[in-house]
């Protein structure tokens, strides 16, 4: 655990949650973004499957970058502080990760959501961008993430209006997957989480690595990733198992799988 308890996690079988509580408002400075490293440490040895990222604080996900951080550093103070903070959520965005949002997911914050690869949301949730009231842009994924989930045209009016989405809203356009009642966002994406966990493993990094191909290769080389991405399944990962599973009708059985 980190020393000002800015972040805490905890593990149950093949389920990591990392809980975000550095009040008042979850900024992102550096026990947090050092609090989320030292989680996906202890996941990796833990060998955690799934990691869900929640808030103990029920009125904010996370407010956004540590403004008062940003305040005291000079520009390569400002390099080095964003370097961290894109490091810690490239490493989130490589694994299945679920963010659980109640409250106000905000700038960095949001990009912090958008990191994982799914977003259960509650009712009174809500996500935004309003880095240019700063003179700033996002800098840790936003311009380049919030595309990719709800196209050219909402990215750039979120962006450049600083408006807040509700959380009916960001379910309608794609921001988030899935809506659940107020303070039901946690237990939500612990049952996904479960799910997810049923799964075989090599196969959903397959169609996060596949899926991501799309936004960045052409049609023909995305084709052609994913040939080998299921190629090497069947040679490598759970597809033997699965398929003698699907044929004998009955649950396949992932976790003798090497891993």
């Amino acid at each position: 655990m980190t020393d000002e308890v800015a972040v805490t996690w905890s593990v149950d079988g093949p389920v990591m949650t990392i809980v975000l509580q550095r009040g008042p408002a979850n900024a992102l400075g550096l026990p947090i973004i050092e609090g989320i490293g030292a989680a996906l440490d202890a996941a990796d040895a833990a060998g955690a499957s799934v990691v869900v990222v929640t808030s103990a604080l029920p009125k904010f996900f996370a407010a956004g970058a540590d403004i008062k951080l940003m305040a005291e550093i000079d520009a390569a103070g400002f390099m080095a502080y964003g370097d961290q903070l894109r490091a810690v959520l490239d490493r989130l965005a490589a694994r299945v990760s679920i963010a659980a949002v109640e409250g106000v997911a905000l700038g960095g914050g949001l990009e912090l959501a958008m990191a994982c690869c799914l977003r259960v949301a509650g009712t009174g949730a809500s996500f935004g961008l309003p880095e240019v009231r700063l003179g700033l842009i996002p800098g840790a994924g936003g311009t380049q993430r919030l595309p990719r989930l709800v196209g050219r045209g909402r990215a750039l009016d979120i962006m450049m209006t600083a408006r807040q989405v509700p959380a009916d809203e960001a379910l309608a356009m794609g921001l988030v997957d899935r809506v659940v009642e107020a303070g039901q966002a946690e237990p939500a994406a612990l049952r996904l989480a479960a799910t997810l966990c049923q799964m075989s493993q090599p196969a959903l990094a397959a169609v996060i690595a596949t899926v991501d191909a799309a936004f960045d290769l052409p049609m023909e080389d995305g084709l052609q990733f994913e040939v080998d991405a299921e190629q090497k399944l069947f040679e490598d990962g759970d597809a033997m198992e699965g398929i003698a599973a699907f044929v004998a009708k009955r649950t396949p059985d992932f976790s003798r799988s090497v891993r």
